[in-house]
């Protein structure tokens, strides 16, 4: 649903705002409208996101980075899940079918729920780790046999 803000007059100048159909539609139908939703951006961002958390995981020997590149690698999947269920929604929506969209939200709380209690389990051994050894490095971590 155009809400009237990219028109085009006739001389090539932008006209003005339809401020009846714009007052009319929702606050998600504006910010659709002017940041105009692409599918392909979303999921390279997410991949950006992706590789750069999987380098932090691979490159780095701190236990905290490698959790927060963890994080990232999360948001990225959350991110792509996101993108996918608004594409997937809009086109729903077009064919006649509602509450397709919530599957999307549904996914992203999961994760979100995940990626805390993964947080927080790990930030529980690094603490732990770091009071026994006084390091956070993760070579130190292949001494630990029980």
């Amino acid at each position: 649903m155009g809400l009237g803000l990219s028109q085009r007059g006739t001389e090539g100048e932008r006209s003005s705002v339809d401020w009846f159909v714009l007052a009319q539609s929702t606050l998600p139908e504006r910010l659709a409208d002017l940041a105009g939703f692409r599918l392909v951006s979303c999921l390279a961002l997410a991949t950006a996101l992706f590789a750069i958390g999987a380098w932090g995981v691979l490159a780095r020997r701190n236990i905290l980075i490698m959790l927060i590149s963890i994080e990232v690698m999360l948001n990225a999947v959350m991110l792509a899940f996101m993108a996918f269920a608004r594409a997937h929604a809009g086109m729903a929506v077009t064919n006649g079918l509602r509450g397709v969209g919530e599957d999307g939200q549904i996914f992203g709380l999961f994760i979100i729920a995940v990626a805390a209690a993964e947080a927080a389990v790990g930030l529980a051994i690094v603490i732990a780790f770091f009071r026994t050894r006084e390091t956070v490095d993760s070579r130190d971590m292949r001494n630990l046999k029980g």
